[in-house]
């Protein structure tokens, strides 16, 4: 199997040198840059990584702005928080920014190294400690959001089963024959008619609401965008 390429961004040395040899160690993950700087990580890119793993509290930087930011510049790769904070606040922050996962310090190193490799498979991970509050955050809007699926269109079904695979803007349009434009527009409409704030709350409602349906046949792909 060959390794996925990751970066890592964290401003105490010590840490992110010992996390990037443990990674390397594990033969499963190369760490393809380090830094403690958010302007040098986003240099790093070039590298093409198949993600990122970023502290969000570093001094005169915000993790979660630096998320942002990147998503909006177009970054679909995985980013994954890792902090040593189990704020409930911070982790909602990090998912509505864009982040594909909440990891903390306290994990096992084999828990980190499977946390990175099913985020790049495409899944959502957060730290086993922070399962309980990631459902309470959810539970409200899910229990209130059950009558509105029917609100989704067809199409619109398609793509929150694909946000539930984890599939970036560019494979869904792939998968769906629609522009990526298109995607973007869907995206936004799903999100505002469930009531959610990111692509991560919406994968999270449609797994817990069974919704999923076969890619679809390219006539399917042609109708309805």
């Amino acid at each position: 199997m060959k390794a996925l390429k990751a970066i890592l961004v964290d401003d105490h040395p010590l840490f992110r040198k010992g996390l990037a040899e443990l990674l390397e160690h594990s033969g499963q993950i190369r760490v393809v840059g380090v830094t403690g700087n958010l302007q040098e990580a986003r240099a790093l890119l070039r590298e093409r990584p198949d993600a990122i793993v970023m502290d969000l509290h570093m001094p005169g930087q915000d993790g979660i702005e630096a998320i942002r930011q990147l998503r909006e510049a177009g970054v679909e790769i995985p980013i994954l928080a890792l902090t040593v904070s189990d704020s409930e606040e911070d982790m909602t922050r990090a998912l509505r920014a864009g982040a594909r996962g909440y990891l903390l310090k306290s994990m096992e190193p084999n828990e980190v190294i499977e946390a990175i490799t099913r985020a790049v498979r495409g899944e959502i991970v957060v730290a086993p400690a922070m399962t309980a509050k990631l459902m309470r955050l959810l539970e409200g809007k899910s229990a209130r959001s059950d009558s509105l699926t029917d609100q989704l269109t067809q199409r619109e079904r398609e793509i929150l089963a694909c946000l539930a695979r984890g599939k970036s803007n560019k494979a869904i349009a792939r998968e769906l024959r629609i522009s990526a434009d298109t995607v973007k527009l869907h995206v936004r409409n799903v999100l505002a008619k469930l009531n959610l704030s990111s692509r991560v709350e919406a994968a999270v409602f449609a797994v817990r609401h069974d919704i999923g349906v076969a890619p679809a046949t390219e006539g399917a792909g042609k109708k309805n965008n």
